[in-house]
């Protein structure tokens, strides 16, 4: 994993992205330091009394979902905040929102056939390993330890990472406040992928259930993604949670 962050491509940053995604998400990216179209009315209140690199972090988030909500064939519309600080998404509409100072992601997709989606976004570089016992279940610890003493510090990052998303994922659907170690993640190196475990049992998901996230480490920073999808059948409805 690179420890050298270079000026990110957007262009190629969303074909990454779209990599980690099932076809029928959407996905923009925009600069969180420049300047972006006006608020709508129901959004300014959120970021009235930031900083200014707040509002434009926030305008960046807005602007990155609307671009992918056009890509959807959808018009221009609020994201107001909710008390919680989650985006309002339209009805049958689905997204998630990240960024950091050099970059903002949306990905978004029909709520119909994935009721939830979650992204994250971070620089690659190490966790400190005082964080770890804050941030990573004892198996998860027990797994760092047997991987390569220089990659230690940067798949735990990897783990955060995947509980951020996961996170942002499941609360569309539970609305519950999750602790980090209320996840843990199983993560696959060979092929860029984790599973990612419920340690307590919140609306939607017993403990013991699963999402199937994915991973990508380019321009610098770690990406990851995940979904839920659902299928009905005339008998039950069921949610699956795997799509990889």
């Amino acid at each position: 994993m690179s420890m050298h962050t270079p000026i990110l491509s957007s262009d190629a940053l969303e074909q990454d992205i779209l990599t980690l995604f099932m076809p029928v998400v959407s996905v923009a990216v925009t600069d969180p330091a420049t300047e972006h179209e006006a608020l709508f009315d129901d959004e300014a209140p959120t970021v009235a009394k930031a900083t200014d690199k707040r509002r434009r972090e926030f305008s960046a988030g807005r602007a990155a979902a609307r671009r992918a909500m056009h890509q959807m064939g959808l018009p221009a519309m609020p994201l107001p905040a909710d008390d919680t600080r989650a985006p309002v998404w339209p009805d049958d509409v689905t997204g998630s929102i990240s960024h950091n100072d050099q970059v903002c992601i949306a990905v978004v997709a029909d709520a119909r056939s994935v009721p939830a989606i979650g992204i994250d976004i971070e620089e690659a570089r190490p966790l400190e390993p005082e964080l770890f016992p804050d941030i990573c279940t004892l198996p998860e610890r027990a797994w760092l330890s047997s991987q390569p003493e220089q990659d230690r510090g940067m798949l735990a990052k990897l783990i955060f990472s995947a509980k951020e998303c996961t996170y942002k994922c499941q609360f569309t659907l539970s609305r519950t406040f999750l602790e980090f170690h209320d996840l843990e993640i199983t993560a696959d190196r060979d092929c860029g992928q984790f599973e990612a475990t419920f340690l307590r049992t919140v609306p939607g998901f017993a403990s013991g259930a699963r999402l199937y996230g994915r991973y990508v480490v380019t321009q610098g920073h770690i990406i990851t993604a995940i979904s839920a999808e659902r299928h009905t059948t005339p008998a039950v409805q069921e949610r699956r949670v795997s799509f990889w």
